[in-house]
């Protein structure tokens, strides 16, 4: 056991989902503007997961009128205040890098369905 891992047990989220690459999430982040607090949803795509431990990331990739926005968010970060999966990915990659090239109908990443 290193030192830090003492550390990083505090800073852990148990509240948090499993995400992967594909799946639409809804990442609800909370944004100070002159003194207040309020709580901003950015719907998209999870691009990448990388990292573990306290360091772990997710990039998150939406269309914005018709421009294509990412942000990489931590995943135990305390300014996320929730992360809900709308949407599960059936993909074959780790990175999705190819959807920055693509728009319409072939940025799209196929549903997993889960038989009944």
């Amino acid at each position: 056991m290193k030192p830090t891992d003492i550390v990083e047990k505090q800073i852990l989220r148990a509240d948090i989902p499993q995400v992967g690459p594909g799946d639409e999430v809804k990442v609800h982040v909370r944004v100070v503007e002159s003194g207040k607090e309020r709580v901003q949803i950015f719907q998209g795509n999870v691009v990448s997961v990388y990292g573990s431990g306290a360091s772990a990331n997710y990039t998150v990739r939406k269309l914005s009128y018709g421009v294509g926005v990412e942000r990489t968010f931590p995943i135990h970060s305390p300014s996320v205040a929730k992360l809900e999966v709308v949407k599960r990915g059936d993909i074959r990659r780790a990175k999705l890098n190819y959807l920055r090239k693509r728009s319409g109908k072939s940025a799209k990443v196929r549903e997993l369905r889960e038989d009944q």
